[in-house]
Order: C-alpha cells, then sequence, then structure tokens
C-alpha cells in the first residue's frame, strides 16, 4: 500500500491505494492530458453523487477496473 495526500474541494485527504492502482491512475490521467489530482477530484465528484456512497480508495479501484473492462474484447 502507498499512502498519499491530495488536495480536494480544498481539503486535504489522505488516500491509501495499492501500487499498481496508483500506477494505473497516473497512466490513465497522462493519457487524457490531466494531472492526477484533477482525475481523483472528478471521481470523487461522480462518487459523492453516489447512494449509497462508496470510500474514496473503493472509487478509485473500481475507476481503474471499469476502465480495464472497457478495453477488454467482448
Amino acid at each position: 500500500m502507498r499512502k498519499r495526500s491530495i488536495a480536494l474541494a480544498g481539503h486535504r485527504t489522505s488516500i491509501a491505494l495499492e501500487v499498481p492502482f496508483w500506477d494505473a491512475l497516473e497512466r490513465i490521467a497522462t493519457a487524457e492530458g490531466r494531472s492526477l489530482p484533477q482525475l481523483i477530484a472528478e471521481i470523487d465528484e461522480a462518487r459523492l453523487k453516489e447512494t449509497p456512497r462508496p470510500g474514496l480508495a473503493s472509487a478509485l479501484r473500481v475507476f481503474v477496473l471499469d476502465r480495464a473492462r472497457n478495453q477488454w474484447p467482448r
């Protein structure tokens, strides 16, 4: 696990994820021309609209999984 501190909506928060998830998030952000904090902020905004609201680390993992699924052959 790797912990990172990030500012979301003006507040610092600490996020703990496995290294492969951090790597995937960084690759996605780079491929989309965004910074990692921008990508995480967008995922966080979407997560806050869900009911029940998932934890941020869970939302990040699911985001990465969804991206991987979209690349798998159907």
